[in-house]
């Protein structure tokens, strides 16, 4: 009867290890028990998922989910939430997000930062606020009286279905 010769599992703290023929010991992904089970230590430490994704876990219990990334020739890293609020399913969906951003040549830090100017340019834009604006300036020289029941009708009427819309989104009927 002959033996094989079968590795044998080898555990590493906090990840999970396996021992394949060649000697090679990589890295297996990362687990919710694994992020659950972490316990910070008095000193910031990280937990190494797969293709830069790591969650790093603070000496006050944070968990924070980060990805690390090359771009251009500089290392980079950008924040993608945190745990439990963020889980493993949704970071590793937000990872392969900015891993497509960086296949076509995108940095994914800068897409982030463009897409809330973006945002807060809408919301600077937005039928609510240029209806204040307009307020301001076409209604300071009538009574107060008028003032108060345009501001009122658009309050009730028009504000709660319109006024959050960007300006440009509107159209005449």
């Amino acid at each position: 009867m002959q033996f094989l010769d079968i590795p044998q599992p080898i555990g590493v703290s906090l990840g999970v290890t396996r021992q394949l023929n060649d000697g090679v010991t990589p890295k297996m992904s990362l687990s919710d028990t694994a992020i659950r089970n972490a316990k910070p230590t008095n000193k910031a430490f990280k937990i190494y998922d797969e293709h830069g994704l790591f969650i790093l876990i603070t000496p006050s219990g944070g968990k924070w989910w980060r990805l690390k990334f090359r771009f251009n020739g500089n290392e980079n890293s950008i924040s993608l939430g945190t745990y439990p609020a963020t889980s493993l399913k949704t970071a590793r969906d937000k990872r392969n997000e900015a891993r497509r951003l960086l296949a076509e040549g995108i940095n994914p830090s800068e897409h982030r930062k463009a897409k809330k100017a973006a945002n807060r340019n809408n919301a600077a834009n937005n039928f609510e606020s240029i209806s204040r604006e307009w307020l301001a300036t076409h209604m300071k020289n009538k009574a107060d009286s008028h003032k108060s029941k345009v501001r009122r009708r658009l309050e009730i009427h028009l504000f709660p279905w319109i006024g959050n819309k960007p300006i440009d989104a509107l159209s005449a009927p």
